[in-house]
C-alpha cells in the first residue's frame, strides 16, 4: 500500500533539482530559473523555492533594520557630541547616506512601510548601545527610548 505521504517523497526523489538545492546552490538558482522560464513547473522543487523566495524578503527587512541602526546611531553621536561635528563629518555624510538609502529601499519595496514603526523601536537598542560604545559617553547621557 502507498500512502500520499511516500507518493510526495517519491516524486521529489525524482526531480533532479531537489538534489542540487543541498548539493551545489548555486547551479541550483541557475537551473531553478531556467525551469521557470521553460515552464518546467513540475521539475521545481517547491519547498526550496519557496524558502528561497521567503529569505529574499527577510534579507530586505534585514537591510531595513541594519541601515535604520547606522542612522540612528550617527544621530545620536551627532546629537549628543555636537562638539565633535565639525573634526567628524563623516557622520554627517553617513546621516545622508543612510536616509537616501532607506528612502529607495522603501521605494523598491513599500510592503516594509508598516516595518518601519517596529524596526526602530527594535533597532534603537542596539544603536545606542554602538553609539555609547563609539563616543564614550555615559549610558546615562542617551535617552533608553527612541526620542
Amino acid at each position: 500500500m502507498v500512502t500520499g505521504r511516500s507518493v510526495a517523497r517519491e516524486d521529489e526523489a525524482m526531480r533532479p533539482n531537489t538534489a542540487l538545492y543541498e548539493t551545489d546552490f548555486y547551479t541550483w538558482c541557475l537551473s531553478t530559473a531556467n525551469l521557470i522560464r521553460q515552464g518546467k513547473w513540475y521539475d521545481l522543487d517547491p519547498e526550496a523555492l519557496a524558502e528561497e523566495i521567503e529569505s529574499l524578503g527577510k534579507s530586505q527587512k534585514r537591510e531595513l533594520e541594519h541601515r535604520f541602526e547606522v542612522l540612528v546611531m550617527h544621530l545620536l553621536k551627532w546629537c549628543y557630541q555636537p562638539e565633535r561635528r565639525e573634526e567628524s563629518h563623516s557622520w554627517y555624510d553617513t546621516i545622508r547616506e543612510q536616509r537616501s538609502q532607506l528612502v529607495r529601499l522603501l521605494r523598491d519595496n513599500p510592503g516594509l512601510q508598516p516595518q518601519l514603526p517596529t524596526v526602530l523601536v527594535e533597532g534603537y537598542a542596539d544603536a545606542r548601545l554602538r553609539a555609547i560604545g563609539e563616543t564614550h559617553l555615559l549610558a546615562a547621557v542617551f535617552p533608553p527610548t527612541c526620542p
